[in-house]
This record gives C-alpha cells, sequence and structure tokens, in this order.
C-alpha cells in the first residue's frame, strides 16, 4: 500500500480535557489540541455511548427493518434494530440483544462487517455493524418504545428506499450499502 506523504504526518497533540457537562446519556467535553502547525485552541467533542446495530437477513433476500418515527428530524424511516452497548457488554451481545427486544426476531448468527464513527472528529460515538443469517420468531418486541413496525424488506428495495429518503440514520445506510456492496457474510454461530 502507497504511503501517500502519511509518514510525515503527526497527530495532534492532546494536553488535557475538561468535562462541561455529563449525563447517563451524553458528555459534553473541551479538549487542549494543538495541531501540527498550528496553534493551539479547545475543541468542544461530543462523547456518546459506543452502540451496535444488525442487518437481520432471511433465506429470501429481505432484511429485518423496523418503520420508525424519530422526532428529530421529524420524520417516518426505516431502521436496523440496534442501540447502545452496556457497560462490559459484548458488542454482539448487545447487537443480538437489540434485534429480539425490538423487533421479536431472535438473530441465528452475526459476524462484525465494520466499526465506524458517524461524526468523526467532533462526536465520540463509535458504531459497530453486525450481519446477522436467520432468525428464530421469540414473541412480540419487548421495547415498546423502540418497536416501531417490524417488517422483512427485500434487499431489491433498498436502492428505492434510499433514493427516497426512507433510510434515514447513518448506521442503516453504512449496514445495507455494506450489505448491498459485498454480500452477506459466512454465518458465524452465535450463542
Amino acid at each position: 500500500m502507497a504511503d501517500n506523504g502519511a509518514s510525515d504526518l503527526r497527530p495532534w497533540r492532546i494536553y488535557g480535557e475538561r468535562t462541561i457537562y455529563d449525563n447517563p446519556w451524553v458528555r459534553l467535553t473541551r479538549v487542549d489540541v494543538e495541531p501540527p502547525g498550528a496553534e493551539r485552541f479547545e475543541h468542544h467533542v461530543v462523547r456518546l455511548h459506543r452502540v451496535a446495530v444488525c442487518a437481520v437477513l432471511d433465506g429470501q433476500d429481505r432484511v429485518l427493518m423496523l418503520w420508525r418515527y424519530r422526532f428529530l428530524p421529524d420524520k417516518w424511516g426505516w431502521e436496523l434494530p440496534g442501540g447502545i452497548v452496556d457497560q462490559g457488554e459484548d458488542a454482539a451481545t448487545a447487537a443480538a440483544r437489540e434485534v429480539e427486544e425490538e423487533t421479536g426476531w431472535r438473530p441465528a448468527s452475526l459476524s462484525h462487517v465494520i466499526t465506524y464513527e458517524p461524526m468523526i472528529g467532533m462526536v465520540d460515538s463509535p458504531h459497530e455493524i453486525f450481519v446477522g443469517r436467520g432468525a428464530t420468531y421469540v414473541g412480540d418486541p419487548t421495547d415498546v418504545e423502540e418497536a416501531g413496525r417490524v417488517e422483512w424488506v427485500p434487499l431489491a428495495d433498498v436502492r428505492d428506499l434510499m433514493a427516497h429518503g426512507e433510510l434515514v440514520g447513518s448506521v442503516t445506510l453504512v449496514a445495507l450499502l455494506h450489505v448491498l456492496a459485498f454480500g452477506k457474510p459466512r454465518a458465524t454461530a452465535f450463542p
């Protein structure tokens, strides 16, 4: 792989960090930083929880999705099930738990496909994406607030949903684009 001049680049120096606001959901900090060749300044950083999301696929080229309302940005759209990884919890366990709580389906297998930051440079919130293969219906969703309408959506419809602005969350877009680009990963049994 080419160097592209990266060997000459240096990371920012971090002198310290102080909390401006903190609660169980979000922490706002000011980080004292100095980029290479630039003056030192305080950078605002929003720190959120790590999130795990799962695109569960069935044997009919469909993906398990939720039709949900989000008050920010005041619109309805399709989302994949997922949520916060609890303290000390494995991300795969969190992804499976969230699928079951929000949809009533238990994934048969999970494969981690990518971890990304949705707003790198301003927000610290790693998003872990899993793809599941197969699922067993175990009952109604237990997290009614999160559930919305649960449906198996044909993968063939994803491009049209995107074009019509019906896939609103970045994690849903990244996960579904991964599935469309790379196909279904090999099954990995999930306990």
